[in-house]
């Protein structure tokens, strides 16, 4: 069983709520801790709620190269040929006004972030927008990327916007993994999955890595320079994120970039690879998305994107430009909807494989970060958080 662990819970009183300026950790500082009270939480429901992701911890295998080529053995074609990493134990923080008020396990300790990484993606694009790599995110792919990825009368139509909101419909393969044969449907036959009808792009959400990381070659084409690189440059150093991140793809999905053998990064781990981070840095980055954008008084982020981002797509109201959002609608696509009940609706988050999740609640100054909780039981643990308030 684990041991209780807390941080800064002290016995509730009740107290006037101060009002208090963003704070924003130094690089390498110790970062700032507060009590709860001092913003009139009330500790004792929050220690229950960090009891409750420490008793749900998730129990897939330590060892992430079994635990996801368990998980995706249906899959045709699948194996893990990025790297991976065996896991740590639970652990997590909640940032208020961008203080720690609770936090449990090791947060510094560098883990695969899964499929939170395409959080991160969607921003190098909104950077490539920013400086006028891309004019518009509702620009046809196919303007730019003319290698034939983006070809033909079905694939020539999938715009960027597309792409960021997984409703493109692609058609093709990519690094060895073809689009039909990621998590195809119960029934059928292969001959089926492959000449299923294709949906017009952007009316169907459909979750899959082989189009996300399609985005991640498109952006690296556009960028001429590796994406991980473009991440540290403009939003990690600015950010005073450590050294300890990294981002990876596959050893076949090797470009030539103005004659340079560059790695093209893949948007999760459902073949191993995509950001390898700890929750502290993680915390920084969902820090940044709570501040609009902005660190301290420098905008990173483009003005608007934080915005732009979080809006609900056409094809899926639960999912914007690949941050979740938390909505109650009825255009779900998938084995259930994405909805936490008691937690408010103006609630978005980067979510990952095993629980891990970076969520954001602006109407209450909040960042919340987890790693490796049962993915059935998130919703109930941001519940009970939100019960402290």
């Amino acid at each position: 069983m684990q041991a209780k662990q807390s941080l800064l819970l002290t016995p509730f009183v009740s107290t006037t709520v101060v009002q208090r300026k963003c704070y924003f950790p130094e690089r390498g500082a110790m970062w700032q801790t507060q009590s709860p009270t001092q913003f009139g939480i009330n500790p004792l429901k929050l220690q229950n709620a960090i009891d409750f992701a420490l008793a749900n911890e998730y129990k897939g295998d330590r060892d992430l190269k079994i635990t996801l080529s368990k998980w995706f053995s249906r899959e045709h074609f699948h194996q893990m040929i990025g790297p991976t990493k065996k896991r740590g134990n639970p652990s997590g923080m909640i940032l208020k006004n961008g203080y720690i008020i609770a936090r449990w396990g090791n947060n510094q300790r560098v883990e695969m972030a899964c499929s939170a990484t395409k959080s991160y993606l969607s921003t190098v694009a909104a950077l490539a927008v920013d400086i006028g790599l891309i004019r518009s995110l509702d620009d046809q792919v196919c303007l730019y990327i003319k290698d034939g990825k983006f070809a033909g009368a079905h694939n020539s139509k999938v715009t960027w916007a597309h792409l960021l909101t997984q409703s493109s419909e692609w058609a093709g393969e990519l690094w060895g993994g073809h689009d039909w044969a990621e998590r195809p449907p119960k029934t059928g036959t292969v001959e089926d999955w492959k000449n299923r009808p294709r949906s017009e792009p952007g009316t169907l959400f459909r979750y899959n890595n082989v189009r996300v990381n399609l985005l991640a070659y498109a952006l690296l084409k556009v960028w001429q320079k590796p994406l991980p690189q473009v991440l540290k440059d403009y939003v990690m150093d600015k950010i005073g994120a450590s050294f300890t991140w990294s981002w990876h793809g596959y050893p076949t999905s090797k470009v030539n970039i103005n004659g340079r053998e560059v790695e093209s990064v893949s948007g999760g781990a459902h073949w191993g690879g995509g950001l390898f981070i700890s929750a502290e840095d993680h915390a920084r980055y969902g820090l940044l998305f709570l501040n609009n954008g902005k660190w301290k008084d420098t905008q990173v982020l483009p003005k608007n994107w934080v915005h732009t981002a979080t809006q609900p797509s056409m094809a899926n109201g639960n999912y914007g430009y690949m941050w979740w959002l938390n909505r109650k609608v009825a255009n779900y696509v998938g084995d259930k909807p994405r909805y936490w009940p008691g937690v408010p609706e103006s609630v978005f988050y980067a979510s990952g494989f095993g629980g891990n999740l970076v969520v954001v609640d602006k109407a209450h100054d909040l960042v919340i970060v987890t790693r490796w909780l049962d993915y059935t039981k998130t919703g109930e643990m941001i519940k009970r958080v939100m019960e402290a308030l």
